[in-house]
């Protein structure tokens, strides 16, 4: 299969901006090593071809040409490679027209001809490689505005399917079977994500006045037909919500956080390796915002606001005791970490050397990350979260400013790009993980913000209002370190990446938080309206018994929870697990840098499809899989 070099497709340099504080790459890295392939390649063959990743050349997927007799400058695929090889002695042969001087060496030829073809393969599989690490390497990210509403998108889009549901079940169209709410659940949570990554990314604003147009066109529908104080004006009504309290064993808006988060991580991986996901969505190398990027942050912060400290499992007994048991709580990740490690060094799977380094892995970096917190928060308490944090990310970031820090991770201890010794080959994953602590303790103080018992919804609206304006403070912030410190780098997890990473978690939940009250008010409307992953109503005393038995519906206490947003919050890992074989399962099967546009949608929709199903399933047997 032929295709065009990866410096000549039109969305490769569109959206590029050069690095203001650009360093030298470290190491061999993958660009290099392919220009030198190519080189080696050009002097045997008379190939050469352009490669250009940001600023650098890098190998692009065209086609190769073996130049040989008969068919020279001829394009052939990678499986091709051994029928060329073993064809091209006899062709020697044939031209020298029998010459019986030559014979012997036509020969001797022949007789290697399968060793030839072996090397060439060879070559074509470490070409293969290194063509893919040059692929996802060397970018310099988007905009932070970009990835803000990109962020806000999934949580329209949750609000528009609870507000179909409710529509749908007061005119009777709704099916309560698995398959329909596995459906909904699919088509608003999961194909948006899938779309905004790949064909609209340049439509994201489309999408959104897209998206609440349909919602608005929803809410109107279910206001006019409202069951509930149907003759009563819109000031009484907003009054009596008001005084509505919800009922609820968890928050809906850190369960709908958690599960874009592993979603977008789920598409971003595999969608990255495609020509159709835009490069400046990709992690970026040294400085920048990539989408990405925000994945890895996101996920630490999630985990935090959910830690087994603020649901209070694990405080009780002595320090030592709690310590012991969060020091058994990891081995999971370590055996986790170990496996990829090992799978990944055997086969020859690409890898993107400084993002964490020759052996380290995100899995290392949460064992860290746990190891480290737990002790920490033996000795502070809970509402002094975001003192740590402050005070760790502000050292670290005059650590890396003051002292030879910075010009250790970017170049090692020689200043020569050198990985020799595990400080060297693992610089990126050791250090960065200081970073990573600060969001968690950030994560951990908005937990137990957010999950603090509250019973009105008016507390709640005061909840997503102060967050909302946290989160605009951060962004301020983000803004004057960027100008006058440092801008964001997720290679060293600075100072402005961890407030960046909290600043888009902050909006992201203040945005589901406030979904979840319209949702509530659309529920509040329609008597006996259930939505799955949302808060059930209950009405305050004051209130008469008449409108507090058409607020809450026996069906919706007893009704199992058939979504796929509890489905994936329930099995999280396994999801994350499954997600991560699949790629690399369809990495190993699919020439993914040749794909037409139209076959990496349809393996993107299937890969998620397959992976939710499962989930699902699982969820739906009341199966909770867990190591520990």
């Amino acid at each position: 299969m032929t295709g065009r070099a990866l410096g000549s497709e039109p969305w490769c340099g569109a959206w590029r901006v050069p690095f203001l504080l650009r360093a030298p790459l470290t190491g061999r890295s993958a660009a290099s090593t392919g220009e030198d392939l190519g080189r080696a390649s050009h002097d045997r063959e008379g190939v050469g071809s352009r490669r250009d990743v940001g600023n650098q050349h890098h190998p692009g997927p065209g086609a190769r040409r073996v130049g040989r007799p008969g068919s020279a400058g001829r394009p052939v695929s990678a499986g091709s490679t051994t029928r060329e090889a073993e064809a091209a002695a006899p062709a020697l042969c044939r031209g020298r027209g029998g010459n019986p001087a030559a014979q012997p060496t036509c020969t001797a030829l022949c007789q290697r001809a399968p060793g030839l073809a072996g090397a060439l393969q060879e070559e074509e599989k470490m070409s293969q490689k290194q063509m893919k690490e040059a692929f996802v390497s060397n970018h310099n990210g988007t905009s932070v505005l970009e990835i803000t509403q990109g962020l806000c998108l999934p949580a329209l889009c949750i609000l528009c399917r609870g507000l179909l549901i409710v529509l749908s079940q007061h005119l009777c169209f709704s099916s309560h079977t698995w398959r329909s709410r596995f459906f909904i659940d699919f088509v608003f949570l999961i194909v948006p994500l899938v779309t905004t990554l790949t064909i609209l990314s340049s439509f994201v604003l489309l999408e959104h006045l897209a998206v609440i147009i349909f919602g608005a066109g929803l809410f109107y529908q279910i206001y006019c037909r409202r069951t509930c104080f149907a003759r009563m004006p819109v000031q009484k009504i907003l009054e009596k919500f008001l005084k509505t309290s919800v009922e609820s064993e968890h928050i809906p808006a850190i369960s709908c956080f958690r599960v874009i988060n592993s979603a977008f991580t789920a598409v971003a991986i595999l969608a990255v390796d495609f020509p159709l996901f835009p490069r400046r969505y990709a992690k970026t190398e040294l400085y920048g915002t990539g989408a990405m990027d925000f994945g890895v942050g996101g996920f630490v912060f999630g985990a935090a606001m959910v830690c087994p400290e603020i649901r209070r499992k694990c405080m009780e007994g002595s320090r030592f005791y709690y310590l012991t048991k969060s020091l058994f709580s990891v081995w999971p990740l370590v055996f986790l970490g170990i496996g990829r490690l090992v799978i990944i060094k055997s086969i020859g799977y690409q890898e993107h050397l400084t993002e964490y380094g020759v052996h380290w892995n995100f899995f290392f970096t949460l064992v860290v990350v746990k190891l480290i917190t737990s002790l920490l928060l033996i000795f502070f308490p809970l509402n002094k979260s975001w003192i740590v944090a402050v005070s760790i990310t502000v050292l670290y970031q005059l650590a890396l400013d003051f002292t030879p820090l910075k010009r250790l991770i970017l170049y090692g201890t020689d200043g020569s790009g050198t990985r020799i010794g595990l400080l060297n080959a693992n610089r990126e994953g050791i250090f960065s993980t200081l970073g990573y602590v600060a969001i968690h303790m950030a994560g951990v103080q908005t937990g137990s913000y957010v999950l603090k018992k509250r019973s009105h919804i008016k507390d709640w609206i005061k909840v997503a209002y102060c967050i909302l304006l946290t989160a605009v403070s951060l962004f301020i912030s983000l803004y004057v370190v960027q100008v006058n410190v440092e801008v964001v780098s997720r290679r060293m997890a600075n100072l402005a990446f961890c407030i960046w990473i909290v600043a888009s978690s902050l909006i992201l939940l203040s945005n589901l938080l406030l979904g979840d009250i319209i949702l509530s008010f659309a529920k509040f409307l329609i008597q006996g309206a259930v939505v799955p992953c949302s808060w059930k109503l209950i009405q305050s005393p004051a209130t008469s018994k008449k409108h507090s038995e058409s607020v809450v519906s026996e069906a919706e206490r007893k009704e199992p929870s058939l979504c796929l947003i509890t489905a994936m919050n329930r099995n999280q890992l396994i999801f994350f697990l499954l997600s991560n074989v699949t790629t690399g399962l369809i990495n190993l099967l699919v020439d993914t840098l040749h794909t037409s546009t139209l076959w990496a949608l349809f393996v993107l929709n299937l890969y998620m499809f397959t992976n939710c199903l499962i989930i699902y399933m699982l969820h739906l047997q009341d199966k909770t899989v867990k190591f520990w």
